[in-house]
């Protein structure tokens, strides 16, 4: 739109965001940037943004988009960072609104907008708004404003700092569950602003209220606050002033507070220092791993190398690794799966003695578990034990394992671990994996689900960047190959594909005497689609290796003649692709 007419564009926006329908009002709030370009930096001010202000009586959707586009720099459009507190109207009102999506992205906007203001500008603007906000009569404001405080609290004066403190710790106690839960949502940012004296005196006393509230709601939000204050506290005040209330979470009766504690121990243990992990944190640990709730017990099961990380070898074997046992009999699924993607992460804790001893029948029990999950995730991280142990002493349970993963009615189960076969011929080495998991890997190409014959030929490149192109001419070319004889079509479609893959990470010469005279004659295939993705395969093999003498001799001698007979193919996709691949070709010679 050109700024010089004047072409009302506001009587438009109006109009539009009058119509009774969603999408063009919709459409209408994503257009308000040009709109506002439109107009000039001091109509946009004087016009839309009071016009914006007024229109909160909508969607949800529209007032989404609205508070979302109010915080995409607008104040480019209404003459820079200097006017950038008139958008603060329009938002204040959206963070109001009853639906919560709507108020989250107006806080949000509200916080990109205050990084933009100037000091003067936050105590005269943003400041007046967070506390209308703090005080107003309804819910849906008071915790919008919950979000607000912790932005700017380090940007203004030490009063204004007093003020705010004093706001949000009305707040926490505020009547409203809502209310308090976005306090403790929101008190760990704003609490690692403050200081040391006042995290003490004002964010201890704000914490400790919104720990013990008696909605469940509240408290698991707490259980970030606590690692928010233990961070700006030393070991000792940590053990003076929070040994309470860490009890108090560990041991909650609501088995979704002890998760929230399960999901963050690992962060919690290394804020509160050693001697507490040692004299406190253990038995707390234990107990959650031996939660009556599977979920609790799945996210602990989560949180064990890390938490091993922090303790001494002894005292890993002695607590930690019991429960590990346990759990690798737990009756939910779920929590073996958990365990089944950290156990690995001991192995180099422990050692190779006692990873043998203590870890290794855990390991070769995971592997024959009935849960397909399970056993994925302990092959995706043998890497860790393979190094500590060596792979020999899991390769026997191995291969069973793989096996039935491969074939697992689940074609995403099947994909999974075909992603995991290069990771592990790394580990297995060439005569194990050739011996055991060759033909497997081709069995793939076969299969009837097209992703996992599509991931079987990206499978097939990955092992010759493993293990050469030597390799890959004994062991995959010749099986390909053959399967272009194959006489169901998607076999013969699937060699094509495979070699549009594999292709690349081949040699010029593996290539003209082993791939390209099959190739040639799948170009008269009766199925369009075979020649069509052959001429693909062509132009991909003219595009590798046609910048030398050998390869311009290859693409003029044999690949060009075939291209140009698929030119006048009677499909079109067939002589569309076969003209492009031609024409790279040709491009290449010249």
């Amino acid at each position: 739109m050109d700024p010089s007419e004047d072409i009302a564009p506001i009587a438009i926006l109006m109009d539009e965001l009058r119509s009774e329908d969603v999408q063009l009002r919709l459409n209408a709030i994503h257009r308000i940037s040009t709109i506002a370009l439109a107009l000039g930096p001091d109509r946009a001010r004087d016009e839309l943004i009071p016009f914006l202000q007024d229109s909160v009586d909508d969607e949800d959707e529209v007032l989404l988009a609205l508070a979302e586009e109010l915080g995409r720099n607008f104040e480019e459009y209404i003459g820079g960072p200097e006017y950038a507190h008139v958008l603060l109207g329009p938002l204040e009102n959206l963070s109001a609104v009853e639906e919560t999506l709507v108020r989250d992205k107006a806080a949000e906007s509200i916080t990109k907008i205050s990084s933009v203001l100037s000091q003067a500008q936050i105590e005269q603007y943003y400041i007046p708004l967070v506390q209308r906000l703090s005080r107003g009569e309804w819910f849906t404001s008071r915790t919008s404003s919950c979000a607000l405080y912790a932005p700017v609290y380090d940007k203004v004066a030490a009063p204004i700092q007093d003020d705010l403190r004093r706001g949000f710790a009305s707040l926490a106690a505020d009547d409203t569950p809502m209310v308090r839960r976005a306090a403790a949502k929101w008190l760990a940012p704003l609490v690692k602003k403050y200081t040391k004296a006042h995290v003490l005196s004002d964010g201890l006393a704000v914490y400790r209220k919104l720990q013990a509230d008696d909605q469940d709601s509240v408290r698991l939000l707490t259980v970030e606050d606590l690692i928010a204050i233990a961070e700006q506290l030393s070991p000792a005040e940590v053990k003076e002033q929070l040994l309470k209330q860490i009890r108090q979470t560990m041991t909650d009766k609501s088995w979704r507070v002890r998760y929230m504690a399960a999901s963050h121990f690992n962060e919690l243990a290394e804020v509160v220092g050693t001697a507490l992990v040692r004299e406190e944190l253990i038995g707390h640990f234990v107990q959650l791993l031996k939660d009556n709730e599977a979920e609790v017990r799945t996210a602990a099961a989560g949180q064990v190398p890390g938490f091993a990380k922090l303790l001494e070898k002894e005292v890993v074997l002695a607590r930690i690794v019991p429960c590990v046992r346990d759990l690798c009999q737990d009756v939910s699924q779920h929590v073996r799966a958990a365990l089944a993607n950290q156990i690995s992460g001991l192995a180099p804790l422990l050692g190779k003695d006692a990873t043998i001893e203590h870890l290794l029948p855990l390991f070769l029990h995971l592997l024959k578990d009935e849960f397909p999950e399970v056993r994925l995730n302990i092959i995706s991280k043998l890497e860790l034990v393979n190094s500590v142990i060596g792979i020999e002493l899991l390769s026997e349970s191995l291969l069973p394992a793989i096996v039935e993963l491969a074939e697992d009615k689940s074609w995403r189960v099947r994909q999974a671990i075909i992603e995991y076969i290069p990771l592990l011929a790394t580990q297995l080495g060439k005569p194990f994996f050739d011996e055991s998991l060759g033909n497997l890997c081709m069995s793939w190409l076969g299969d009837n689900v097209y992703s996992i014959r599509e991931a079987a030929a990206v499978n097939l490149k990955k092992l010759t960047e493993v293990f050469g192109v030597e390799w890959s001419k004994e062991q995959i070319v010749p099986k390909v190959v053959g399967m272009g004889q194959h006489p169901n079509y998607l076999y013969r479609m699937t060699t094509v594909q495979a070699i549009m893959t594999i292709a690349p990470s081949l040699t010029l010469e593996v290539i003209r005497d082993n791939i390209l005279d099959m190739l040639l004659q799948l170009a008269s295939d009766p199925i369009p689609n075979i020649r069509f993705n052959v001429a693909k395969a062509l132009e991909i093999i003219a595009t590798s290796f046609g910048d030398t003498p050998e390869g311009v001799q290859l693409v003029q001698q044999k690949i060009a003649p075939v291209l140009e007979a698929l030119k006048n193919d009677q499909d079109a996709d067939v002589r569309f692709f076969s003209s492009r691949a031609l024409q790279k070709a040709h491009a290449l010679e010249a």
